[in-house]
Parts: C-alpha cells; structure tokens; sequence
C-alpha cells in the first residue's frame, strides 16, 4: 500500500511534556484518515509537524517516502494544503482576492483557477463582499479554498467543522467527499464530533497521550464494533446484580439505560428482575458506532 504520511517513534518534548511519545502511524494514499483523540492528545500537534511549522525531537516522518529531515521534503510539502486551528484568511479583502493573495505568496502568476476555485466550495457568487461578513461556514470553505490554491494532493483539516451550524457542516462533509472522491485528494481531518467523522472516513487513527493505540479501516471498524441490544429498566442497582449473576455482558448507559452484549433468554431475565422489582420498560437493537468504540478503546467519557 502507497502511504502520503508515515512517521515512526515520532517524539516532541516541550520543556519535560511529552507532546508526541512515539507516534507511528500511515496514511494511505486516497483515505480520508479521521485522526480521533481526547483534547491535548497530541493531535495538533502531529499536523505542524507534518506542515513544517515545528520539528520534531526525535523520531521519522515521511511525506511520500521523503524524510523531513531531507532537503527535498519542501517540494513535498507543496503537494500539501492545510487549514490548522482557526481559518488563516484576510476579513478585509473578498474571497477572490484572498485567493489571489495566496496566488502571490505561491508564486503563481496570473489568476487562472481562481473562479473555478470559489465555485468548487460554493462561493463563487460572493462578488464584493468581504469574508468579514461571511458566515463561519463559509469562511472555513474560504479556507480550504486557500488551501487548495497549490493544487495539493494531500489536505489536512483540523477541526473543520468545530462550531458550525448543521447546514455548515452538511456542507463542508460535501465538500471533503467531492475533493476525495472526484478529484482524489488524501485527506487526514481531525475531529471531535465523531459521529460526522464517520460519516467520512475511510481509514482512522486513534491517538491518546501521544501515541497511536490503534489504526483500522472503516470496514475493520465496522466489524470491532460490538452488535447490543439496549434495554429501559426501571432500577440499575436491581439490573447490576441480576446481570451479574447471569453472567451477561452488559454496560450501563444512565440510571435507566444498559447495553446488553449477549443474547440472552428475555423471558428468564424479566423474570429474575421481577424478582429484584426491576422492570424492562423498552427493548431495542443497538449497534455501537465510532464514539462508543472510542471509549471502549481509550476508557473515560469521550471527547471534550
């Protein structure tokens, strides 16, 4: 498999904190990589690296089988595009001719691209209007524009959907899809809402502390995920007990909600919950998703 992105034992200290704590992880050219992860994981960190924005303190990190410590690794990091944090775009100027300042920092001469450009994110009848007045949704489409003005083959999106509106971030999932699937750019997108994130992703990298726990593809997810059936109970203390007698495999949700991994006889569990004065209020099949596998995976509550 041809990979854009490598790194192996990929370290970077700040003062004693251990940013990055051997990292090692491949992106598969053509994937949308979902780099998923607790805040402070590391995450952003890793992304300025792999743009050039900070070295690492040890370890290797390849852009299409050039190391960053080689000079030709420049060239490769032409065929990147980048939208980190918070848009990088001027509120004063349109969107053409913020692309047309990008134009001039690439050293592209002319403006050829730059209208096709805004109609690929959709703002190609925004005129005169200042990115100022734009909505945030349209300033990150803005942003990836931006990113997109090298022709990039490879685009990392940090948080790109971080406080959109539903509508915006119907949009910026188009978006990403269209560049991967028509015009075959690699795309690593870091996100917290994990549950858009699958919506994209063909390959996923889990990241806590520092370091990759586990990398998959969206189809050996699929099949990690764990098939349940989710029960309404009336008392979780009367639940625990009976299902811990019975040996079941189960989580509790809330005080009102459990996840039941096994198939077990329904009638002969009414019963002994009966006889703890638990009722079975609802039952339904369930099937874990990303977030619920993140947990499994990492422990605690989530992504903050």
């Amino acid at each position: 498999m041809e990979y854009v992105l490598k790194t192996d034992s990929l370290c970077k200290y700040y003062k004693g904190f251990k940013a990055l704590d051997g990292l090692t992880m491949h992106v598969p050219k053509g994937s949308v990589y979902g780099f998923v992860g607790k805040n402070g994981a590391g995450k952003t960190t890793l992304i300025r690296l792999v743009c050039g924005l900070q070295l690492p303190t040890s370890g290797d990190l390849e852009l299409y089988g050039v190391k960053y410590s080689d000079k030709a690794v420049s060239g490769m990091r032409r065929r990147l595009g980048a939208v980190i944090e918070t848009p990088s775009i001027y509120y004063d100027m349109t969107a053409q001719e913020n692309l047309r300042q990008q134009y001039h920092v690439l050293g592209i001469s002319g403006s050829d691209g730059i209208n096709e450009l805004l109609a690929l994110v959709g703002l190609e009848n925004t005129g005169k209007k200042k990115a100022r007045n734009f909505s945030l949704g349209m300033r990150q489409r803005l942003a990836i524009a931006i990113a997109l003005c090298g022709e990039p083959e490879f685009l990392v999106l940090d948080e790109p959907i971080n406080g959109l509106d539903p509508q915006g971030i119907i949009e910026i999932r188009e978006l990403i899809l269209k560049l991967n699937r028509e015009k075959g750019i690699t795309v690593l997108i870091s996100s917290h809402i994990l549950d858009e994130l699958s919506r994209l992703a063909t390959h996923y990298g889990f990241i806590d502390s520092g370091h990759i726990v586990r990398e998959m593809s969206a189809e050996e997810l699929d099949s990690a995920c764990r098939k349940c059936i989710r029960m309404t109970i009336t008392d979780a203390a009367a639940f625990n007990k009976v299902l811990s007698d019975m040996k079941l495999d189960y989580k509790m949700i809330d005080d009102t909600h459990a996840d039941v991994y096994a198939k077990p006889n329904i009638t002969q569990l009414t019963l002994a919950l009966a006889k703890e004065n638990c009722e079975i209020l609802s039952v339904e099949e369930h099937d874990e998703g990303l977030e619920d596998f993140f947990v499994s995976l990492l422990g605690g509550d989530g992504l903050a």
